[in-house]
């Protein structure tokens, strides 16, 4: 089967001549354009698709993925909202926990906290606490011994170290006819631990949960229950599906909630990063307007040529748009080629670079993150795909119009 002689000559106008070499060079500056501006989007892409998953790997090991908290800031009977919340079918674990706000003092220095009280076996099924553990150990949280697992940042803003005794200054205070007291009560430091995010590795200390109700007068009550779903993406719905199963006076809320702010932040420079990059590839794209201008200009006289042998004027700008879709195509490719390898490989490419210069990108001491994570999804890719594309596509159209609007007796006139 023959092929439409639009495309031979599409694909024959795309190698230049050698008495034109500079259209060749063009179209291969074009070609290389659209290339890196495609792998540079992809890369990005999937750095920031790394970043969301690593915040939410880093909050989800601290916090649950649904919280079901009393009105008051108490639920007296917490064993049966469990096992209500149990009965749904995409609910995997519970544990309770009770939370307030306290001081740590030792030798002068004060510092504000939040305090939660744990039961470190349950907690383990909510949450991946124990991975986080730096020094000590979860375990060494018993009832009655009143031991506290620190932040790293806290600890070290204390200055005390495992094994290290301060004073926890709670709130609820004690009536004397002095007036009232505040409750002052001796720990121990069992623990450190480091989850990488500031919001809790500065304020947040773990203590026995019996320890916590002893400490705010709580008796048998506890502040909420921590839960854990299948699916964490499926939280907000499984939570508001809770509420049917739950026959008491609570709040119900998911980890998109409790930090939105993270989340939104990420998503945000995503998508504006996502639109840069973009208008970084359409101008690559359009470079390649000037060089199906000049392969026009170039072109006139077999243009002319084609036209008296009965071509019609779709068939001229059939041939043009061949040969600007041709050099996006493989740009396309080599950029979609060189983005997945950067995306797939950046945790070897990076350090490399980092080794070679002397240099750390991200400081531990300043960053959150200090490597580069990434994940590759093939929806960014297919959608970068055919942006790249279409963007090429319509680069093409003005000039392929031009090509067909040639009048052939005036192409013709000074050959």
């Amino acid at each position: 089967m023959a092929l439409p002689y639009e495309l031979l000559i599409g694909l024959r106008y795309t190698r230049a001549k050698k008495r034109n070499h500079f259209i060749s060079f063009i179209s291969l500056i074009s070609m290389l354009g659209i290339g890196l501006g495609v792998a540079a989007l992809i890369v990005v892409l999937s750095v920031m698709n790394g970043f969301q998953k690593e915040l939410r790997t880093r909050i989800l090991g601290v916090a649950s993925h649904i919280q079901i908290t009393g009105i008051n800031g108490e639920l007296p009977d917490w064993a049966l909202v469990a096992e209500q919340a149990a009965k749904h079918p995409e609910v995997r674990a519970s544990a309770p926990f009770v939370q307030s706000q306290g001081m740590f003092s030792v030798d002068g220095t004060v510092k504000g906290t939040i305090v939660r009280g744990i039961i470190p076996d349950q907690e383990d099924r909510v949450a991946d606490f124990r991975k986080t553990i730096q020094s000590g150990s979860l375990d060494d949280l018993r009832p009655g011994e009143f031991g506290v697992v620190l932040g790293s940042d806290l600890a070290r803003s204390l200055r005390v170290f495992t094994g290290d005794k301060l004073t926890l200054i709670a709130p609820q205070g004690t009536v004397t006819p002095a007036g009232v007291m505040p409750r002052l009560k001796s720990f121990k430091v069992v623990g450190i631990f480091e989850v990488g995010m500031f919001e809790y590795d500065s304020g947040l200390a773990l203590i026995h949960l019996e320890d916590a109700q002893k400490l705010y007068q709580m008796e048998d009550r506890v502040t909420g229950v921590r839960l854990k779903v299948d699916d964490h993406f499926q939280a907000p719905r499984i939570a508001r599906d809770l509420v049917r199963y739950i026959n008491a006076d609570a709040y119900l809320s998911d980890w998109t909630k409790s930090h939105a702010n993270f989340f939104r932040a990420v998503a945000i420079e995503k998508n504006m990063m996502f639109i840069i990059l973009s208008l970084i590839v359409a101008v690559a794209a359009f470079n390649l307007v000037s060089t199906l201008v000049m392969a026009v200009t170039d072109k006139q006289a077999d243009i002319a040529i084609l036209r008296t042998l009965g071509a019609r004027p779709l068939s001229i700008m059939a041939v043009f748009v061949v040969q600007g879709a041709l050099v996006g195509f493989i740009g396309l490719g080599l950029g979609i080629v060189g983005g997945v390898l950067l995306a797939l490989n950046i945790d070897v490419v990076v350090p490399f670079i980092e080794q070679m210069l002397g240099v750390h990108f991200l400081s531990k001491e300043v960053y959150y993150i200090s490597d580069l994570p990434s994940e590759l999804q093939w929806g960014d890719v297919w959608g970068v795909t055919l942006i790249a594309f279409v963007l090429a596509l319509l680069a093409t159209l003005y000039p392929s119009w031009r090509a067909s609007r040639v009048n052939p007796a005036e192409a013709l006139r000074y050959e």
